[in-house]
């Protein structure tokens, strides 16, 4: 097997090559990021699309890449965050689920806090306590910098916060975030990996493939500000390791209702599955026929967040019934023929089929 990795910093030349060897089958096996997602991009004959973090991909991202073979391939989307459109689409039976309900051995579920704006000293004795245990501290903002339009904790103030409370050379800070270039990143971060740094102060840029298992806190500055895939998905960066993980989730006192239903949420459970449902219920499924992954789905009976059970139910007799009539010829069938060539506009069921 010949296996090969395309990203958006592949040289030219290199990159070139690859395509030439994708395209005559030399490669079988292309792992890449979105940069696969490129129409330059084609393969000899395309059997398998696994997206791993499916919820960082849109709806036509991920139609593209299933588009680059005549004949559609297997699909495989896997992801920690199930967004409301997954969901969705599995009651509908257009994805079949497989679900990873436990952790691996000697890991323990992480416990999960809620502290408001006044309780931020306790919160910084918590981290010092940690940090004396020989653990590691992640600190997650919404912004870089100071916003005019939102009164929000920035990481640039938070830095200096940090460094009044866990002064050098006792303490060492490493900063990561989107503006920053990509070898002053890892630098950061690798310090960060080795012990070297005992805080990582970050954007959501370490929302993905951050493994760093000794690190036992994260902090969420602002977390009613962050939507419930996304808290759940930076909560997932810690309880790596066989210690016990805290996730502590800060905010202002004056909380929408939404947010507050949000922060509940995470203090509740770390069912992925159960979050979702939640996410469904305060942002709709989208439009499952087109791209919007959110949003209010205009159903005259059904509810998905609520009906489950009865569209699990719907669903199976729908694939029984066409495992023992395909064409829909039996005459106990004909009233549900008769509809689809109805709705179907003149085409009729024969011609779908």
């Amino acid at each position: 097997m010949k296996v090969a990795i395309l990203t958006g910093s592949t040289p030219k030349k290199q990159r070139t090559r690859l395509h030439e060897e994708l395209e005559s089958g030399e490669i079988q096996i292309l792992v890449g990021t979105h940069a696969l997602i490129e129409d330059k991009v084609q393969f000899q004959n395309l059997g398998l699309v696994v997206i791993d973090e499916q919820h960082r991909f849109g709806v036509e991202q991920r139609a593209k890449l299933w588009r680059k073979n005549q004949v559609p391939p297997h699909i495989l989307v896997m992801t920690a965050t199930p967004i409301p459109r997954t969901l969705a689409m599995t009651l509908y039976g257009d994805l079949d689920v497989s679900m990873i309900d436990e952790l691996p051995k000697g890991r323990k579920p992480i416990v999960t806090r809620h502290l408001y704006e006044g309780q931020r000293l306790r919160m910084f004795g918590f981290m010092r306590e940690e940090i004396k245990k020989g653990r590691q501290v992640y600190v997650v903002y919404p912004l870089i910098k100071e916003s005019e339009k939102l009164d929000l904790l920035h990481l640039e103030a938070g830095i200096e916060q940090l460094r009044y409370q866990f002064p050098l050379p006792d303490y060492q800070i490493s900063i990561v975030h989107g503006q920053m270039k990509n070898a002053d990143k890892n630098f950061e971060m690798q310090k960060f990996v080795e012990g070297k740094s005992q805080i990582m102060v970050a954007t959501t840029v370490i929302e993905v493939g951050v493994n760093v298992p000794n690190a036992s806190i994260m902090i969420i500055e602002n977390a009613e500000r962050f939507g419930l895939s996304q808290l759940h998905q930076l909560r997932g960066r810690v309880g790596r390791g066989a210690e016990q993980s805290f996730c502590i989730l800060m905010s202002g006192n004056k909380l929408s209702k939404e947010g507050k239903v949000r922060l509940e949420t995470m203090v509740k459970t770390n069912n992925g599955f159960e979050i979702s449902e939640i996410d469904l219920q305060l942002r709709g499924p989208g439009d499952i026929q087109g791209t919007q992954q959110s949003g209010v789905l205009d159903l005259k009976l059904a509810d998905l967040a609520q009906d489950q059970v009865i569209l699990t139910e719907a669903r199976n007799t729908i694939i029984a019934l066409f495992d023992e009539d395909p064409m829909l010829d039996h005459p106990k069938n004909s009233l549900l023929k008769s509809y689809l060539n109805k709705k179907n506009q003149g085409i009729t069921f024969d011609k779908i089929s």
